[in-house]
């Protein structure tokens, strides 16, 4: 229990170490937001424009412990402000609108690349030389290697654009009505295999070799040999006895991979059009919406923060020399 509130007192430090920065970095830039947009409109904006402009984004004349008071204050009240290209859409409307597209598209991609890849790592590692351990691996190195929006321009032009086999944008089709439905179902389903399957071939080299040279390390160990002279099934040892101890690692490599899901494939979502918040964001960017990448930064911290808390628990359960320290 030491353990837990140990980890979550550090994680509670970093969190505010991020919403920290992430109130410092508008303030500490050449200029303000305010003065970019006003650039950027050639001088048209109006003197009430700007004032309200400054007033909404907290970047006013106050001073700047009450303006960090008032941003602590909307944080924890869950008040990030108006998106100003999509205005008058509250930020945590949009991130709302779109953060669900990421999470189908980037779970869907991790898990399976984390399943396929550490099961073929157990078995590589378990038949060392064998047809798995030898054609496999420089393979999916091969594949992984391509640069990642390279493979998914190829692919979408390929099935998509050649072929016809995969939808070429967005999450579904124009005339379908999201609802729960299998028509749109199988719609967003349609859309969501190519994308998915472009980051499932980039990732599922390294998840197959990390598994693999754990897996190598641990067939060494003694009680592997123990497990072997005692008669037990090669199955109940491969699985039970060798591949678990191997996948400490693997776990906290999918608790990683499990926060940034919520900053999106970036270029994923860009080639495929995919509306999700890495392609939210990169707009966010175009049209200096501040108070939007203030929003998307602060969602992805804490969702990278709590996936990491998760595995921390989920360690104390699988170590027992993490529970006994």
């Amino acid at each position: 229990m030491r353990f837990i509130l140990r980890r979550l007192g550090f994680y509670l430090i970093a969190f505010w170490a991020s919403i920290t920065l992430n109130f410092l970095l508008p303030r500490f830039m050449p200029g303000d937001p305010v003065s970019r947009m006003f650039a950027r409109t050639q001088g048209k904006m109006q003197p009430e424009q700007i004032d309200a402009l400054r007033k909404l984004l907290g970047v006013d004349d106050r001073p700047i412990w009450e303006q960090y008071i008032d941003y602590l204050h909307n944080i924890f009240t869950g008040q990030m402000g108006v998106s100003i290209s999509r205005f008058p859409t509250p930020v945590t409307e949009v991130i709302a609108a779109q953060i669900g597209w990421t999470l189908l598209l980037g779970g869907t991609a991790l898990v399976i690349a984390a399943v396929v890849g550490n099961l073929l790592g157990i078995l590589a590692a378990w038949r060392r030389g064998g047809a798995i351990d030898s054609a496999l691996p420089p393979v999916l190195i091969f594949i992984g290697s391509f640069p990642y929006f390279w493979l998914a321009m190829g692919a979408l032009y390929l099935f998509g654009m050649i072929l016809g086999w995969s939808p070429l944008r967005h999450a579904f089709s124009d005339g379908v009505e999201p609802a729960f439905t299998w028509e749109f179902i199988g719609d967003v389903g349609a859309h969501l295999v190519l994308p998915a399957l472009t980051i499932v071939l980039v990732s599922i080299g390294g998840w197959m070799l990390g598994m693999r040279n754990t897996m190598i390390a641990t067939n060494s160990e003694d009680y592997i040999t123990m497990a072997e002279a005692k008669g037990l099934r090669p199955g109940r040892i491969m699985f039970r006895y060798a591949a678990r101890n191997a996948m400490l690692p693997s776990v906290t490599s999918f608790g990683m991979g499990l926060g940034f899901v919520v900053g999106g494939a970036l270029l994923t979502e860009v080639v495929f059009a995919y509306p999700g918040v890495g392609y939210q964001l990169l707009n966010a960017v175009q049209g200096l919406d501040y108070p939007l990448m203030q929003g998307l930064f602060l969602t992805i911290t804490a969702a990278v923060l709590l996936a990491n808390f998760l595995v921390d628990i989920l360690y104390v359960r699988l170590d027992p020399r993490v529970r006994s320290n």
